[in-house]
């Protein structure tokens, strides 16, 4: 049971007393030997540790889970897998040679580092930007962090070093960073109201996630020392749950799991007790009820019965609720997660992988609430489902983690960067109309968390691909890769993806091993797949499972085949009808890829009212081709279907029974990947069609 989930049964006890007392003894029970030798030798209200940085920092994934006692599945180091020529390779490319630069030159148009500079007089320029404006400079750090793990980028590194040095210069002595609540702000800073919306522990959430990832990319501790300086030295002495502490909230969840993290990466096992103070709240701080749903913080997280408020909070509350899981194994929190997963999966999800359905609060909406054309789909909600998701997956090594990670990736997250690498959406919409003037696609937004957001994790993307565990090694993703890592027995393994995937079914899997060696080698059969043939060594595997890890356990001689053949055909998907905004539609799917119609693509009906004349034939008659001029390279679908014009009414309501336009006539409807919609000029756009049986 959690240090910080029985309160309740406890009489003359408050839960700030518990915690003294309980928080070091509890902790004791999940950390290594020497940490929690120390710790009960210490004597002390406060859990001692000391911050020993991991010299083996190329082994660590994009979260280190080696030592995570409740993690079934451990990370593959980014720098283990190299993703060769296909799908995914011209997109890393383009992050690493247009985006990332591009989105450091706005940083610095949009006065990011002259906030920094302005601290040590260096720049006359006021402070520019929202109070989280620093954390925009820390996601990018880590976006570089993470693209370095794949290649050296020497000339990215000197302007990164010097970017850091600028940071670090500064810090107070205190340990304090932040260039907003400085000057006339100062008498704010960690203030219990401006916590809530101040993003003071979100910031350095983040600039302790990219100093993370810088490290693990370089070896170079500068940022890492900043971030630990103002855990150490100004937050853990006064903030926290002791009596003569001041009490924390988080305001917008992301030191949770980035506090977590440090501790995987230092063994300081203050920094997880911290996060696991949080991640239960503070009854001292006399939150809003209408702030505990919005900031999805506050409370002790067990106590969430379902997904609310600010989708992004939400996900990266629970990232970090997940963390503390892998960590700590506490059965509540695990509890607490799959039923706010399976409200998740069964309420809120996009078929994009995108969540948040309101513009206001930029919120879930109640159950079954998922509009189109008003779809707010944060491309940052959408990765943190794709983290959260991450996460679960390492704990429980289920299949429907992965697949809510590949719609997410594949859809959500792909749609948030145009092809170019240079312009983003802030919002997904399933649906537009191009006579709104609504521009979807822009290089810059003031709230400019999104940018950095999706290039971390596109230069993350090798760290998602495989995993290990003690009786073997798991496949998640597919694409042409190599991974050269190790079994947990030490034995070094090799193994080669040669695929066209998503455009095609088929991937072959080559397995080296130093030497001769039993094991299960377990490989993603998605839910979508529903006919699925696997061979091992040209022999046929039986008992192939959609929505399931098939595993292939076999003494695996050095020189190994698995060959896998999805099934691609495209599909009809149709909405609980208690999705009002897709009552009467349908959406097609072909493989991971889901597929919209933009006008721009349609025989007939240029005008924006024209477009709501198609509707779409309930048939499985659907054709695909891979068109290599078009997008990049895509495959397109043909739908059968028919077009009836624009209204023959300007009238807004007509009495009588409606009746089907006599005069539509038959068509194709011609479908390219949503990820690739608002690509070229501006048109109208819709996921969900309107169908006829036919």
């Amino acid at each position: 049971m959690s240090p910080f989930s029985s309160l309740s049964s406890l009489s003359g006890m408050t839960r700030r007393r518990f915690l003294n007392a309980s928080v070091a003894a509890t902790a004791c029970s999940v950390l290594p030997g020497g940490y929690a030798a120390e710790l009960l030798s210490s004597g002390s209200d406060q859990p001692a540790g000391k911050s020993t940085l991991n010299p083996n920092w190329k082994d660590e994934g994009v979260l280190d889970l080696t030592n995570s006692p409740h993690a079934k599945l451990k990370t593959v180091p980014i720098r283990a897998v190299e993703i060769k020529q296909g799908f995914w390779s011209p997109r890393r490319a383009t992050n690493v040679s247009s985006s990332i630069p591009s989105m450091h030159d706005e940083l610095l148009e949009h006065g990011r580092m002259d906030n920094f500079l302005r601290l040590e007089n260096r720049s006359s320029a006021p402070q520019r930007g929202p109070v989280y404006s620093d954390s925009d400079v820390y996601k990018w750090a880590e976006a570089v962090g993470f693209a370095m793990q794949s290649e050296p980028l020497p000339e990215l590194r000197r302007t990164t070093d010097d970017m850091i040095q600028t940071v670090v210069a500064a810090q107070e002595k205190s340990g304090y960073l932040n260039t907003y609540f400085v000057g006339e702000h100062l008498s704010q800073r960690m203030q219990p109201k401006i916590q809530e919306g101040g993003h003071e522990l979100y910031c350095i959430g983040h600039l302790l996630q990219g100093a993370i990832a810088y490290y693990r990319a370089t070896g170079d501790p500068t940022l890492l020392n900043a971030g630990m300086r103002f855990i150490d030295d100004f937050l853990l002495p006064d903030y926290g749950p002791g009596p003569n502490q001041k009490a924390i909230v988080a305001g917008h969840p992301e030191i949770e799991m980035s506090l977590i993290e440090l501790y995987r990466t230092t063994g300081n096992r203050r920094y997880l007790d911290l996060a696991g103070y949080i991640l239960h709240g503070d009854d001292r701080l006399h939150l809003r009820p209408e702030s505990i749903v919005y900031l999805y913080c506050g409370i002790p997280f067990t106590s969430r019965t379902k997904l609310e408020g600010h989708a992004v909070r939400a996900m990266y509350a629970c990232c970090g609720a997940t963390d503390y899981y892998l960590e700590t194994g506490d059965p509540e929190y695990w509890k607490t997660l799959n039923h706010l997963w399976q409200d998740l999966s069964e309420h809120q999800m996009y078929i994009t992988g995108g969540v948040g359905a309101r513009s206001d609060g930029e919120s879930f909406g109640n159950p079954y609430e998922l509009p189109n054309a008003q779809a707010y789909g944060e491309s940052c909600a959408a990765i943190g489902n794709m983290m959260w998701n991450w996460r679960m997956l390492a704990a429980s090594g289920e299949s429907r983690f992965a697949d809510v990670m590949e719609r997410a990736l594949y859809n959500g997250i792909n749609s948030g960067m145009s092809l170019d690498g240079k312009l983003y959406c802030y919002r997904n919409p399933l649906a537009h109309d191009s006579s709104t003037g609504d521009k979807i696609r822009n290089p810059w937004y003031d709230t400019t968390c999104c940018p950095p957001n999706l290039e971390r994790t596109l230069a993350a993307l090798p760290g998602y691909f495989y995993s290990t565990s003690d009786d073997g090694v798991y496949v998640h993703l597919y694409d042409n890769s190599e991974m050269n890592w190790r079994l947990h027995t030490g034995t070094a393994l090799h193994i080669k993806q040669e695929t066209n995937y998503p455009w095609e079914g088929d991937v072959r899997l080559h397995v080296h091993l130093a030497a001769p060696e039993s094991f299960t080698l377990y490989v993603r059969i998605p839910a979508w797949s529903r006919k699925t043939a696997v061979t091992l060594n040209d022999k046929p595997i039986e008992d192939v499972k959609a929505g399931e890890y098939l595993p292939i356990h076999n003494h695996w001689s050095g020189h190994d085949h698995v060959e896998i053949s999805f099934d691609m055909q495209p599909q009809l998907v149709h909405a609980n009808p208690a999705v009002v905004d897709d009552m009467g539609r349908v959406a097609i799917q072909r493989g991971p890829i889901v597929y919209c119609m933009e006008q721009l693509d349609q025989t007939a009906g240029r005008e924006p009212i024209e477009f709501y004349g198609y509707t779409a034939q309930l048939t499985s008659d659907t054709m695909h081709k891979f068109e290599p001029e078009l997008l990049g390279g895509v495959v397109t679908l043909e739908h059968p279907g028919s077009f009836a014009g624009a209204p023959k009414s300007d009238a807004l309501y007509l009495t009588g029974q409606p009746t089907p336009a006599a005069d539509a006539k038959a068509t194709s409807l011609k479908l390219i990947p949503y990820y690739a919609w608002a690509n070229r000029e501006d048109s109208s756009m819709q996921v969900w069609i309107p169908y006829v049986r036919a």
